[in-house]
């Protein structure tokens, strides 16, 4: 293990042999986490070739059990984001795209830095199981049409290692680490189809529209040659997705979504998401007829009726899960209001994810405890008007002394203006 972190530090690309044996010795346990940390700043810094990427990814792929579905009809399909704040389009689209008559073998991640993950959030359900064997996924998905699952020690168990420790050791954005880990779990699923959203901005693994173009098409072009139909979309993340932050407090904004009544923003993503999809499973023939399909499909409440049988065929216990639904959530809650009236100018995502993190919404350390009642919501977004005395958000800590503190920070980033200025498309490129 020493020779490949020093000849990764000085810049020397790994063999296929040597990335292998690395990764069968990092599921089998033999490597210390100091060891796995100080290659991965290497791999930081000096960065891998399209070869190492490519070995990496297989590498991890065959650490676990791939997913074998029977014949069936319907295209298996996925979508993977790079992580956001507020993102919780997985969990809306899941069970859209199972009633759009494709199946969704969706395998995921736990949050990242500031980026929410989509199984803290589900975990945040009463009873909901995201360990799910590989037997049990391929079951339900044949049966309901779609599941979300998290890493096992049965599939992808060394991505699983890597990412826990990446998220702790600050290597989280580097390119080859990046596609790796998304890829190695997508392909291990047997898809047919894969998008990918691919984020950039303040709260983003990739600062800028360029970065995320060059992290897209590497994503894209490894994926195609492994014979799954890729393509990405180039999404910003300035600005948190929706208007809720934080694990309990996103699950409540998903439902309003299933109800027709979800933030614009989102429901765009979601229907863009479904749309693209549609069109590479050869489910629509324009793109405009699937964004049709995807629209009238979530508005039929259907979605919302596949989202509770997922939640059941995972454990979940509905009653308790109505009952949270109408509760309240933290044990302190604090609105936040405008000392002028105006239009919102600045939401800086990157600030809110940091403080929904502090509460204790995301990991500061490997073995962090998640607490899935604090965060904020009724966020006022950039071109909303706003009067005085009028809501920005509102926060949810457990203690007043949290929410003060989160208080003054969230204070800083909300600019009011007297003119609203142009606000950004949320979409703003397709990478095939």
């Amino acid at each position: 293990m020493l020779a490949l972190i020093e000849a990764k530090r000085d810049g020397h690309a790994l063999s296929d042999e040597q990335i292998h044996a690395l990764v069968a010795a990092l599921t089998a346990g033999e490597v210390p986490d100091y060891q796995i940390a100080a290659l991965l700043m290497a791999v930081v810094f000096r960065g891998m070739n399209a070869a190492e990427t490519r070995a990496l990814t297989s590498a991890l792929r065959d650490s676990g059990r791939q997913l074998q579905f029977p014949r069936d009809p319907r295209p298996l399909v996925d979508k993977h984001s790079t992580g956001g704040v507020g993102d919780k389009v997985s969990l809306v689209l899941a069970p859209l795209l199972a009633c759009l008559g494709v199946r969704v073998p969706m395998i995921s991640a736990r949050g990242l830095g500031i980026t929410g993950g989509t199984l803290d959030k589900l975990e945040s359900i009463p009873g909901f199981r995201t360990d799910l064997s590989v037997d049990h996924v391929v079951e339900q998905v044949q049966k309901i049409g779609c599941v979300i699952s998290g890493q096992s020690e049965e599939m992808v168990p060394a991505d699983k290692a890597l990412y826990a420790l990446r998220d702790v050791t600050g290597t989280v954005s580097s390119v080859p680490l990046i596609t790796a880990s998304i890829l190695s779990k997508k392909l291990a699923e047997g898809l047919d189809c894969l998008l990918l959203d691919v984020k950039f901005g303040a709260a983003a693994f990739m600062k800028n529209q360029a970065q995320a173009r060059r992290l897209a098409k590497t994503m894209v072009r490894l994926a195609n040659e492994c014979g799954v139909k890729t393509r990405a979309l180039l999404t910003d993340m300035n600005v948190p997705l929706g208007r809720a932050v934080g694990n309990w407090l996103e699950v409540r904004e998903v439902v309003e979504c299933l109800e027709g009544r979800g933030p614009a923003d989102l429901e765009q993503l979601v229907v863009e998401c479904a749309a693209q999809l549609l069109l590479q499973a050869r489910r629509a023939r324009t793109i405009g007829n699937a964004r049709t399909s995807a629209r009238e499909m979530l508005r039929s409440r259907k979605p919302l009726q596949k989202w509770e049988d997922m939640i059941t065929a995972q454990g979940g216990d509905l009653s308790a899960y109505h009952d949270r639904l109408r509760g309240d959530t933290a044990r302190v809650s604090v609105e936040i209001h405008a000392e002028a009236s105006g239009f919102v100018n600045q939401c800086d995502a990157r600030l809110i994810g940091e403080v929904v993190r502090d509460l204790g919404g995301g990991r500061m350390r490997k073995d962090s405890r998640i607490d899935p009642w604090v965060g904020i919501d009724r966020l006022a977004k950039p071109g909303d008007r706003v009067e005085r005395g009028g809501v920005l958000c509102r926060i949810h800590a457990n203690s007043d002394e949290q929410a003060r503190e989160a208080q003054d920070r969230i204070k800083s980033t909300c600019k009011i203006g007297k003119r609203r200025q142009r606000t950004q498309p949320l979409i703003r490129a397709v990478i095939q």
